[in-house]
């Protein structure tokens, strides 16, 4: 009786889905950022693992997990990119979906000491009704549904594996995990040669969106520097000041760096393909290149956890290389999307990067405030410079349609 009470509920439920027209754009719905302050919670958890486990070996488990995440995050906003978000069906199964990845945010910590079982069918069960909004938004027989079918029965495999890897020994566990990662990415592959109808608008805004939740842990980095100082002292000492002054010149040059010209150069490139052409850019620029990007900015903020919390002291070899690779990561991963998007290369991120390499490497002596205002200073210059290229390069003439708003390179 239960079974079938749930497939009537399901067909109803289906019925009450607006499918939007395939040339429809809109705009995120307030239930989908809800969802996404689950992955606050996520990516913070995230971090505490990249500050408790400063090793390569730590880094490399929170980048599975993170990569777990994200592959479940991205195949929701791939379901939320074709339906109406504000069907109140749709809602629903968005409120299930936040209180279903919870158990995973929570899980992140301990994902490799027990609680590998919790993390793994949580992560499972997000993935499992993204897949099943997918299916309902598509109508049988159509190109479309078969797209969404060829992308599912990897899913269902990787699904299979990182449940069974929940629930074994550490190495087995870590081995499922991977193939389960390796199955959704082959999916992902084969989906390619899919049709599929994406609204460009929509997918900028939900990852850049996603990008300041990223962003977000740097301000929490900020906050537990304050908590701990008052706690420690009753007051802010100077070079906590200074630290927490130059956390949040990081922060918001990070955001300028992406959401000033990247963001709208992206989404206006994206809204001149169609088709197949459109659905391959959608997974190069956001499945692929975003997760490099907003894992970066994870990254990152585990390196000024830790100097915001021992300012004056020299920042120890393996949070530098947080830092430094974090910043890599996010610079070379816009880099990329602009490759991707217009076949051109933005020199001055390129030779930030190397710059910042040579400097993290050399200041293993100085202390964690001056290296993060060096980073500051690099970063801002990089910054103007790529402005001020990009405004000589420009036309006087060109305006409109002839050129994207905000074009980076």
């Amino acid at each position: 009786m239960g079974v079938v009470w749930l497939r009537c509920w399901y067909r109803r439920s289906m019925r009450g889905i607006d499918i939007p027209e395939p040339t429809e754009d809109f705009t995120a719905d307030p239930v989908e950022l809800f969802f996404d302050l689950a992955f606050v919670f996520a990516f913070s958890q995230l971090v505490v693992h990249l500050v408790h486990h400063p090793t390569w070996t730590g880094a490399a488990e929170a980048w599975l997990l993170f990569a777990m995440l994200w592959m479940a995050w991205s195949t929701f906003t791939w379901a939320a990119n074709a339906v109406s978000g504000n069907a109140r069906p749709v809602r629903v199964i968005f409120l299930i979906a936040t209180a279903a990845t919870l158990p995973a945010a929570g899980g992140v910590t301990t994902a490799y000491e027990g609680g590998g079982a919790v993390f793994a069918i949580s992560v499972s069960v997000i993935l499992a009704m993204a897949l099943a909004i997918q299916l309902w938004a598509t109508d049988a027989g159509t190109d479309v549904r078969t797209s969404v079918i060829r992308y599912a029965r990897p899913n269902i495999v990787a699904m299979v594996l990182w449940i069974a890897g929940g629930f074994a020994s550490d190495e087995v566990r870590v081995v499922l995990w991977l193939l389960g990662l390796g199955s959704i990415l082959y999916g992902t592959i084969r989906a390619r040669r899919g049709t599929w109808i994406v609204r460009i608008g929509h997918f900028a805004e939900r990852h850049g969106l996603i990008l300041i939740v990223a962003l977000g842990e740097v301000v929490v980095a900020i906050g537990i520097g304050i908590i701990d100082s008052l706690a420690e002292s009753g007051s802010l000492p100077t070079d906590v000041v200074l630290a927490l002054v130059a956390a949040g010149l990081f922060a918001g040059l990070l955001w300028w760096a992406y959401f000033d010209r990247l963001q709208p150069a992206l989404e206006w490139k994206g809204e001149q393909l169609d088709g197949q052409q459109r659905g391959w850019y959608a997974v190069d620029i956001y499945t692929y290149l975003h997760a490099v990007i907003v894992s970066g900015v994870i990254i990152s903020a585990a390196a000024l956890e830790e100097i915001i919390l021992h300012p004056g002291d020299p920042v120890p070899l393996a949070f530098r290389a947080m830092l430094a690779g974090g910043l890599l990561m996010f610079l070379l991963g816009t880099v990329a999307c602009v490759a991707r998007a217009f076949r051109v290369v933005i020199p001055e991120r390129i030779v930030a990067s190397a710059v910042i390499l040579i400097i993290v490497a050399l200041g293993g002596s100085w202390s964690g405030v001056f290296l993060l205002a060096i980073v500051d200073v690099v970063l801002f210059i990089v910054l103007v410079a790529e402005y001020q290229r990009v405004e000589r390069s420009r036309s006087p003439s060109a305006s409109g349609d002839s050129e994207p708003a905000g074009e980076t390179a």
